[in-house]
């Protein structure tokens, strides 16, 4: 198959409704199922898009999972207990009600964590976010600081063999070896996703490698928010306009 360069958010359509029959659907969640927040802890999931994901999940037999950053203890804990989850950048799986599954902490994601705190001492607006298995250094309230930062995180990924991620007003270092896309293709190996067709929406570029491997598969990717070049073949403009276009699909 031909490769395609990537096309500018702007010349992409909204998604058909028809797209998600027979869907195996993978949601990110910060900006794409709530609004990016001022902090992590800001944001709170309301019963009306659990009971959305509930109901469109029934219609597609089970095949809708969440792929995020975010740990699968903080997405438990912010009450999508009942899902599939894959946290972490494809690190972390679990399904409801079972044991997560994922690599043991590394010492050296403790390092940074500490090295990130005696960079954010001082310096209102920088927020450390410690995670189950990586650690986050979030600018968004400090954007001053994104060189300084952007150039600490690169110096601590090398020096200690983690990988560097980047997101929105974001670096996080983690192990490597993992990604949305990858998380995307194991989870298409496994029921419930397993024989559905996979549809992958999200908002950052850390959701590139979901829409890529969901096109590869014979599905196809949804950008929500940011104009940017992208492997997605659709686009939806806010949270807002996601939540109504699932809601439409729970509703068959």
């Amino acid at each position: 198959m031909p490769q395609t360069a990537p096309l500018p958010q702007s010349a992409l359509p909204a998604p058909p409704v028809a797209l998600l029959n027979g869907a195996a659907l993978f949601l990110d969640f910060d900006g794409t199922l709530v609004p990016l927040a001022d902090t992590p802890d800001d944001v709170a999931v309301d019963e009306n898009l659990l009971a959305t994901l509930t109901q469109l999940r029934t219609r597609l037999n089970g095949r809708l999972a969440i792929v995020s950053g975010r740990s699968v203890a903080t997405l438990r804990a912010l009450g999508f207990g009942d899902f599939l989850l894959s946290g972490t950048h494809g690190l972390e799986f679990a399904a409801p009600g079972e044991a997560v599954h994922a690599p043991s902490r590394l010492p050296a994601i403790d390092a940074v964590e500490a090295a990130f705190q005696t960079f954010a001492n001082g310096k209102p607006g920088l927020l450390v976010e410690r995670k189950s298995i990586s650690v986050g250094l979030h600018f968004r309230g400090a954007p001053i600081w994104t060189d300084a930062a952007g150039e600490l995180a690169a110096t601590l990924a090398q020096d200690h063999g983690l990988a560097l991620q980047h997101g929105k007003m974001l670096y996080e270092l983690r192990p490597g070896g993992a990604d949305k896309g990858s998380a995307v293709a194991k989870l298409m190996q496994t029921q419930p996703m397993a024989g559905g067709i996979p549809v992958f929406v999200g908002d950052d570029v850390t959701d590139e490698e979901g829409f890529a491997v969901a096109v590869e598969l014979g599905g196809a990717g949804i950008l929500v928010g940011t104009p940017r070049p992208t492997k997605a073949s659709f686009f939806l403009e806010q949270v807002a306009a996601v939540r109504h276009y699932l809601a439409e699909g729970a509703a068959g």
